[in-house]
């Protein structure tokens, strides 16, 4: 009845894309292309368009595409047909012209018998149309659904900052997704509740998903299955008191695992337990930090710390990786976003949410000064220099640079190492003299030339950080050489340099 996946274990990539699929009707909507439905259901999804004319294409499809052919090797229809649904494909579409008049009876037959979906494409339509077609209609669909996630997010912050900050939550996330949230104490009874009610069947369904989380150390994190004709869902809390959020839906649609993720982060810091007075004033700055109030002014309310910000890279691309990163380093607080990401600010509330392809995320924490920070098993982590409640925006560039240097190296742990010499030269000449050495640099260029002395000339590490070819890091370098008239393998050229781009 369900599936559960593991929290801080890496998963298998999907077969399909992470962009949402787009329905077969969808295209056939396009009076441009002029498609013809020949045989079965037209609400199937297509995750992407391939075309072959192989008289056996299945070693080559993955699975959910369009399959697209002219029939130039199409000897038995039959065959070919029971081949394609074998394989998977979701359409076959069959180009009218250069070597049919008209789709041949035995594969419209076959099609029908099997159920696969059977479209025709007329001869003033190229098969490059179709798939252009179908590519700008899941861009369309991928942009619907990161604005739904961001106003879902924006949604659930909101909600965190009322006054009954944990109904609110649930209300919010049953509003969302269309359906019931609640709320479960470690015994199984419902503590919490918003939403519309759901069948009785759908209710004993959702109990039991819930308790195969359970309080257990290294359980799942996360569970999804079916009851009572409805979706559902059940998240474990990182609070360790073993609070469980159950979400029951008719449909599971593009981001709805996000939205919850964000609800899950939230919840986890609303509830947990012993939390003074102070983590509680720390927590509603933090909530205003989620919602684009700038460092400085929250500075008083958060305190003057000083605070640390980590920037963390790894886990199996879900936000509940994330939140487990945060319970290990004694904080529920976290943002997390795309590997390399970042929206240059020092949040500290899940503000992302993994992604469906299990590729890692980056995350940042925020921590009290005095907060140990060592290595994390499945994370690299880059940490910056203690700083002020007013001067986040500084740290959080450094523990980004931090990250980076750790990935380049392959070393669990970077911390920031303030400025030696450097710090000796008056800072408005040093950035004057750097302003005019490297002007002729423009990005990535600059960035490239920094990271690459920094990796103290490698290619390959460079092009690990940059994540790029290491033919592109050679160019690039090559370029800078050019820009610049020096020579880059003089080492006094080097430093001068590396303390120029410090100091810009």
């Amino acid at each position: 009845m369900y599936e559960g996946s593991m929290a801080m274990t890496a998963t298998e990539p999907t077969p399909t894309p992470p962009a949402p699929p787009v329905p077969l009707t969808a295209l056939l909507a396009r009076r441009d292309l002029g498609l013809r439905l020949l045989a079965g259901p037209e609400d199937v999804p297509i995750h992407w368009v391939h075309t072959s004319e192989m008289a056996d294409p299945y070693p080559y499809l993955l699975g959910g595409e369009l399959l697209m052919t002219a029939g130039v090797l199409l000897a038995d229809p039959a065959h070919y047909v029971a081949r394609v649904v074998e394989a998977g494909a979701a359409a076959l579409a069959f180009g009218v012209t250069p070597v049919y008049d008209t789709v041949p009876a035995e594969l419209v037959e076959a099609c029908a018998r099997h159920g696969l979906p059977l479209v025709e494409v007329p001869p003033r339509t190229p098969f490059t149309a179709v798939a252009r077609a179908l590519w700008r209609l899941m861009a369309e669909a991928r942009l619907h659904e990161l604005r739904r996630v961001t106003e879902a997010q924006q949604s659930l912050a909101a909600a965190a900052a009322r006054p009954a900050p944990v109904p609110a939550v649930l209300g919010a996330l049953a509003s969302r997704l269309g359906g019931r949230a609640a709320l479960f104490a470690a015994d199984g009874t419902e503590s919490a509740a918003a939403g519309r009610e759901v069948p009785a069947e759908a209710a004993r369904a959702l109990r039991d998903l819930v308790g195969v989380l359970g309080p257990r150390p290294g359980g799942p994190a996360s569970a999804s299955g079916d009851g009572g004709g409805l979706r559902l869902a059940a998240y474990a809390l990182g609070g360790g008191d073993g609070l469980t959020l159950g979400v029951a839906t008719e449909r599971r649609g593009p981001g709805d695992h996000t939205v919850a993720g964000v609800a899950v982060v939230l919840l986890s810091l609303l509830t947990a337990p012993h939390r003074g007075a102070d983590a509680a004033v720390r927590d509603g700055a933090l909530v205003r930090l989620l919602l684009g109030a700038a460092p400085p002014e929250i500075a008083e309310t958060l305190g003057a710390g000083p605070w640390t910000v980590v920037h963390a890279a790894g886990g199996d691309g879900t936000p509940f990786a994330a939140a487990s990163l945060a319970a290990a380093l004694g904080t529920p607080l976290v943002d997390a976003g795309e590997a390399g990401g970042g929206t240059g600010r020092a949040d500290a509330v899940e503000a992302g949410g993994g992604r469906r392809d299990g590729t890692p995320v980056t995350v940042r924490l925020l921590l009290p000064a005095s907060t140990p920070v060592t290595e994390q098993p499945g994370w690299t982590l880059g940490i910056a220099a203690p700083a002020a409640a007013d001067e986040l925006a500084a740290a959080d560039a450094q523990a980004a640079r931090a990250l980076r240097r750790a990935e380049a190296v392959r070393a669990p742990l970077v911390r920031h190492r303030p400025g030696g010499l450097a710090a000796l030269v008056d800072p408005d000449e040093a950035a004057a003299h750097a302003r005019a050495l490297l002007g002729p640099l423009t990005e990535p260029l600059g960035e490239t030339l920094r990271t690459w002395l920094s990796l103290h000339g490698s290619w390959d590490r460079t092009a690990v950080a940059l994540e790029v070819h290491r033919n592109t890091v050679r160019q690039r370098i090559a370029r800078c050489a050019a820009l610049l008239d020096r020579d880059l393998d003089d080492p006094d050229v080097r430093m001068e340099l590396w303390f120029a781009l410090g100091s810009r």
